[in-house]
């Protein structure tokens, strides 16, 4: 048993450590939900820029693939940050249910998880193609959800 265990911590210390940036599911208390819509924000700037660079290097007479498709990954990993931002963070954690009969309340959570299903949806999409209408809409999205979550007066940015 002994042994046992002494192969086990080895095989622990020489295992490949992955790092997480995952906000943890365990009730913590520790949350920042304004830094959040920031990274959102951030995220969807890089798409944007990603996305201009993956125009101008398809247009070029000699195509640096190497560069392109390093656009194109950077991109799609943006892309998937806002979603996992979007499910693990806010509808995992962040955004409650509420009974039916709480109507006001009722109103409130379905819009916002109907932004954030938009914002779902709208990074998918932003995978799939470099339209930058998109862009545009990813950025009124996350707009609009600050809106809802955190009410008219205190959307803004923090900085």
């Amino acid at each position: 048993m002994k042994r046992l265990m002494y192969i086990m911590l080895i095989v622990l210390i020489m295992s490949p450590v992955k790092s997480s940036y995952a906000h943890c599911e365990i009730p913590c208390g520790i949350y920042n939900d304004k830094m959040r819509c920031d990274l959102i924000e951030e995220h969807i700037t890089t798409i944007e820029k990603s996305m201009n660079m993956i125009i101008k290097l398809s247009d070029q007479e000699t195509i640096n693939y190497n560069q392109l498709v390093r656009w194109i990954n950077n991109k799609e990993a943006h892309a998937n940050e806002i979603q996992h931002i979007v499910t693990q963070y806010f509808m995992t954690q962040r955004v409650k249910p509420v009974e039916v009969k709480e109507s006001e309340a009722q109103g409130k959570y379905v819009q916002q998880l109907s932004l954030l299903h938009e914002l779902l949806v709208y990074s998918m999409k932003a995978k799939q193609t470099t339209d930058l209408k998109h862009i545009s809409t990813l950025k009124q999205l996350i707009h609009d959800f600050r809106a809802a979550y955190f009410g008219p007066e205190e959307h803004g940015h923090t900085h």
